[in-house]
């Protein structure tokens, strides 16, 4: 099982995000890898459902540790999240959602070769799709990870 490194920073979180993804979202805290760095949701009049303001954060803290903080020839590319789990727990007067993702992703290089392969072989009647996919499949890395949010203070839009 391949372990990925926590993201570790001495800049905030929101401005770490701006310089990453040149994006500015209503956070602070941490990367949410347990409740003690639980990354915290502001209070926000973005329409901007909540679960998407999460599924986007918890993609960005999969493609920092996963591609953008490892050397090119280690690199994950094709990282999709889904959501699992949701629990709302609450602690010592503050409200925290703690939500598991899988987290797929592929080698970038490995991702690649399979893309020429389908592009090469699509519409030709030697091209076996079936075992294509299938060898996709068993190339797919496969995570499970909590993320910890705080939304004590969050306006919850509807969810």
């Amino acid at each position: 099982m391949t372990l990925f490194k926590h993201i570790s920073s001495n800049e905030p979180l929101k401005e770490v995000i701006k310089a990453a993804f040149d994006t500015d979202l209503p956070v602070s805290g941490g990367w949410g890898y347990d409740c003690s760095s639980a990354t915290v949701l502001e209070n926000d009049s973005d329409a901007m459902q909540l679960s998407q303001l999460q599924h986007m954060l918890a993609s960005m803290r999969a493609y920092l540790e996963m591609n953008m903080t490892l050397p090119e020839e280690e690199r994950y590319g094709s990282i999709n999240l889904n959501e699992k789990k949701r629990e709302t727990i609450e602690k010592e007067g503050r409200v925290f959602h703690k939500v598991d993702y899988e987290i797929s992703a592929m080698k970038e290089s490995e991702y690649a070769k399979f893309i020429d392969e389908y592009k090469e072989g699509y519409g030709k009647d030697s091209f076996d799709m079936e075992a294509h996919f299938q060898r996709r499949k068993e190339a797919t890395l496969i995570r499970q990870e909590p993320y910890w949010f705080e939304v004590t203070n969050t306006i919850k839009v509807s969810e």
